[in-house]
């Protein structure tokens, strides 16, 4: 009874002692997760949780994303989750999403989680028509979305009709033109086969490097009033506000975190960014590295195919000549037999007209010998010579035809018998000679700028050298220079692509934004993003620093 007793209570208390939790459902780009969370939990606990299971390291351009009516708000990390206006029904829902962009992508971005994260919200807001993107502009980002989700072009897989169902291009877009959707297919594939061997990190970091420089990126829009109270006379600063509070708040925070992250990209790389780098940079040559592999492989597997296909067009032709030497054969034979036997028939047949002819002879000394003694005897006798002597002339010359014709097919047996000889050297020949010639596949070797790894089983071991660090560098500097180089022909691809749809422009289906991106390129005065961040790294910092402070 005792020990029943401490049971319970041991029971109870351990039931006490556990926490309450609640569910959560974080929803990112491309998945939705769930978590039990405990009722204590900040929004730092829950947002470390959801950064640890996606592996991302890159955390200060995230934040938790939800909607409270008609407005977002993000997730505060020093407040509990469940202090926040959100709905208390479970599972409560966040929104796993970038908050903060950065003004390089290329440098700034190290992880490839990080850089898939941006790819898929970018991409949607570019669909969505929260970014405003050119019409020429959107088919080459399409291309490059297409080069991420299926790798390298095969007319073979790739056949017309097979982004029918992808959703590429703003809707916007498509109404703008007369155009079908196999009419953008076909554009937006002919960029695509371009793209051949980008990976899908290199792909998706293109698709960011073209997008970054968009007017409208890592922009976000409010409704507020422009009520403009100058705070000093020498200083030009305007006081805005929005009718909700909860909005102006959203705006402080924000620009609080642009500022955070404006200062963080000035100084000096943490330990933990410079491992980060370090490690991507390591991961980056092992891939180069296994790509060249995969390409060397290819390359050698191709060739094998080929050499294959080679083979066995050699061995259809072989054997098709056995064939035709073999029906050549028994033609030979065949016709052999039908001289021979020719043959014989007429000297047969001369043999007979010999004898007939001999018979015809006798047969006129016996008449002449015979000859009757009247006239009309004698001249019928004569007649009777006379046609005799005529029969025998024709049975000799016919004689004499018939063993010329005899000759002749003797002639042509002895030659369709060397014809048939001939056809059977050729068709020993074809027996007897190899199929496949010997083949020692000898290895290609490496070529001599590659680390040298070796491969035992399904293992890869790879030594990196410091010489083979500063090839990598060295060589990535030469893929900068090269994309330089690549702009200026990607800018008179997307000039002639906008020259060739302009003929089917509906002007009447024009947007707002469009009239006015049209009027700042007839005017000239485009400046992307991109450019206008490169014109302020060149102020001072001191300068700088101050102008964010103010805000």
């Amino acid at each position: 009874m005792a020990g029943a007793i401490a049971s319970r209570m041991s029971f109870s208390s351990l039931k006490r002692k556990q926490p309450k939790t609640f569910t959560v459902r974080i929803v990112t780009m491309d998945a939705e997760m769930e978590f039990n969370c405990e009722m204590k939990w900040k929004g730092k606990d829950l947002f470390d949780l959801v950064c640890r299971t996606l592996g991302l390291r890159e955390t200060w351009f995230f934040g938790l994303q939800y909607t409270i009516k008609d407005t977002v708000a993000w997730l505060k990390m020093d407040k509990k989750v469940l202090d926040h206006d959100v709905s208390k029904e479970e599972p409560v829902t966040f929104h796993f999403l970038a908050k903060f962009y950065p003004e390089n992508a290329e440098e700034e971005l190290v992880q490839e989680i990080t850089q898939h994260l941006f790819f898929l919200q970018v991409k949607k807001q570019i669909l969505d028509e929260k970014i405003y993107c050119p019409p020429e502009a959107s088919v080459l980002l399409a291309s490059y979305a297409v080069q991420a989700k299926y790798g390298d072009y095969d007319p073979s897989v790739h056949k017309r009709g097979f982004l029918a169902q992808e959703e590429l291009l703003p809707k916007r877009v498509i109404n703008l033109y007369q155009m079908t959707p196999e009419m953008w297919e076909e554009r937006i594939t002919a960029w695509y086969a371009e793209h051949r061997g980008r990976a899908r990190d290199e792909a998706e970091m293109e698709y960011l490097k073209i997008a970054q420089d968009l007017e409208m990126y890592g922009v976000n829009y409010f409704a507020i009033r422009f009520t403009i109270k100058p705070l000093d006379k020498k200083i030009d600063v305007f006081k805005f506000n929005s009718s909700k509070l909860r909005v102006n708040k959203l705006i402080l925070q924000l620009c609080i975190g642009n500022h955070d992250l404006f200062m963080r990209r000035r100084k000096a790389d943490s330990l933990e960014v410079q491992q980060m780098k370090a490690q991507a940079r390591e991961e980056k040559a092992r891939k180069q590295m296994e790509r060249q592999r995969l390409a060397r492989e290819k390359q050698m597997r191709e060739e094998a195919e080929r050499t294959r296909d080679e083979l066995e067009r050699r061995l259809l032709q072989m054997k098709e000549e056995a064939t035709m030497a073999n029906e050549a054969l028994m033609r030979s034979e065949e016709t052999a037999d039908l001289l021979a036997e020719k043959a014989q028939i007429t000297e047969e047949e001369a043999k007979l007209l010999a004898q007939k002819a001999a018979e015809a002879e006798q047969e006129m000394q016996r008449i002449k010998a015979t000859a009757i003694r009247t006239e009309e005897e004698k001249r019928l006798m004569e007649q009777k010579v006379l046609e005799a002597e005529v029969l025998a002339l024709k049975m000799a010359e016919e004689s004499e035809r018939r063993a010329k014709e005899a000759d002749q097919l003797k002639q042509d047996l002895q030659e369709a018998r060397e014809a048939e000889r001939r056809a059977k050297q050729k068709l020993l020949e074809f027996a007897t000679k190899p199929t496949y010639p010997p083949m020692n596949p000898i290895p290609a070797p490496l070529p001599p700028d590659i680390p040298s790894f070796n491969l035992t089983g399904d293992s890869l071991s790879f030594d990196f050298k410091d010489t083979d660090m500063k090839r990598l560098s060295m060589e990535i500097e030469k893929e900068k220079v090269e994309y330089m180089e690549k702009s200026k022909h990607l800018q008179e691809q997307l000039n002639e692509l906008k020259t060739e749809i302009e003929a089917l422009k509906l002007k009447e289906r024009e947007t707002a934004l469009d009239i006015l991106h049209n009027e700042n390129s007839d005017r000239g005065g485009t400046s992307s993003k991109h450019n206008t961040i490169k014109k302020l790294t060149l102020q001072s910092a001191r300068s700088r620093v101050a102008f964010f402070e103010e805000l």
